[in-house]
Order: C-alpha cells, then structure tokens, then sequence
C-alpha cells in the first residue's frame, strides 16, 4: 500500500518537555516531538512558533526533560494547551525549581532534564539548537551511574496513531554485534 508523504512516518519521534521563564519570571512547558541529539553535548528542536520559543529568544536558555510512562498525562497536557493563554504550569499542578546552570524551570515530576543554552534559533526554519551545560536524573533512575532507560520508560510519540508508546527491551550491543561480520 502506498501513502502520501502527508501520512508517512519517522521513528522514533521523542517526546520532549521544554521548560522556560519568560520575561517575568513565569515558568512554561511545552510538549515537542521533533528533536534530536544533533552531536555530542547538542540538541537540536524542530519548532513552531510558540509562547516557548518567544521565552527562548529572551532568555536564552531552556531545560528539555524526557517524557515518561509516569508522566504520560501532564506531557500530552503540555502539548494541547497553549501557554499565551492559561498557566500550563499551575494548571498541571506540577512542581518547579530553577536549574542550577541556565534561567530555565526543572520541573521536578520528570525524572531526567537536561540543562541548555540557546546556541542558535532560526525565525523562517524553526530550528532551535541547544548546547546542553548539564543533565539532572533522579538517583531511581540510575544503575551504576547511568540513566537507565528500563527503570526511566521514556515514550516516544507514534505519529502513525497518534499514540504515546515505552521504548522497549535491549536488543542489541552498538559498536560489538555488528563485528560479527567484520572481516
């Protein structure tokens, strides 16, 4: 069966929370499914123009937390409501505090956030970049240090329903199963 480029699809697509303040301190969140990590220590956000976006070009800063199973409810809200309008924060009854390295909101019910300077945005294309200064995980979410993603059950957005799904079990070694074949 053959779909128009309308309906074709990409995965995955992350599901990523994107915190600022704006000019008067307020904290705002928004939900956004394109991105990506565009190099080491870089994200890279592929956005409309939004109440967001306009907090970003005056602070230069943002914080960006990976939704999760638990947070399936208060993500999905952060995208269907428009901060110009309501206090997304207040309305989801969340939890904020100031991150420690940018002018940018942790909301604290997201388990890992990274912490990010405005690297650049473009107005015609959208595109946000950030160079991530730090990262903020929850001990539960860790094993040896590490964020875990079992124990951490990020989503992902499946634009082909329209539905949020965990990202499943390991299935492979990167850099190892693939010298199986090396001659």
């Amino acid at each position: 069966m053959e779909f128009d480029a309308k309906h074709s699809i990409i995965t995955p697509e992350g599901v990523f929370i994107i915190g600022t303040y704006d000019e008067n301190g307020v904290p705002n969140a928004m939900n956004a499914a394109w991105g990506q990590q565009s190099d080491y220590g870089e994200i890279t956000l592929f956005l409309a123009k939004h109440k967001t976006t306009d907090n970003v070009k005056k602070t230069k800063a943002f914080t960006v937390a990976f939704a999760t199973k638990d947070t399936v409810v208060i993500s999905d809200y952060f995208g269907v409501e428009t901060g110009n309008k309501v206090n997304k924060i207040e309305q989801a009854g969340v939890h904020v505090h100031k991150a420690p390295h940018v002018n940018a909101p942790i909301i604290e019910e997201y388990p890992v956030t990274l912490e990010c300077e405005m690297k650049s945005w473009d107005d015609e294309t959208g595109i946000l970049v950030g160079k991530i200064v730090a990262m903020q995980a929850d001990e539960k979410v860790l094993t040896d240090g590490h964020v875990d993603l079992d124990k951490l059950q990020p989503i992902i957005f499946d634009i082909s329903t329209s539905t949020y799904r965990t990202i499943g079990p390991v299935v492979g070694q990167a850099f190892h199963d693939g010298l199986a074949l090396k001659k």
